[in-house]
């Protein structure tokens, strides 16, 4: 399949891209290296492959799920411009 400069002009349109009249030539050229590509991906033999989600197969790490406080309360209301009584203050909002 070939793209031609219609082709082009009409998919730059349908992705609201403005694309000058001179740059849809090259424009015509990346589709085509593209469905080139997508043509050589199409060759390969991919029967019996299961699918996978990465390049190497393994499990996530797991760990328990448990909130706490982070332990350094002192640390984290240090870089506040306000707290008080262990908490961030901060101005009034609402009347």
């Amino acid at each position: 399949m070939s793209i031609d400069l219609d082709t082009a002009r009409r998919v730059a349109h349908l992705a609201r891209i403005a694309v000058p009249e001179e740059d849809l030539p090259a424009l015509a050229d990346e589709f085509n290296a593209i469905l080139g590509f997508i043509e050589q991906l199409q060759e390969v033999d991919v029967e019996g492959v299961e699918p996978m989600t990465g390049v190497t197969p393994m499990r996530l790490k797991r760990r328990e799920d448990v909130v706490t406080d982070g332990g350094m309360p002192d640390k984290v209301l240090a870089n506040a411009p306000d707290a008080r009584e262990g908490f961030f203050a901060v101005p009034k909002v609402v009347e």
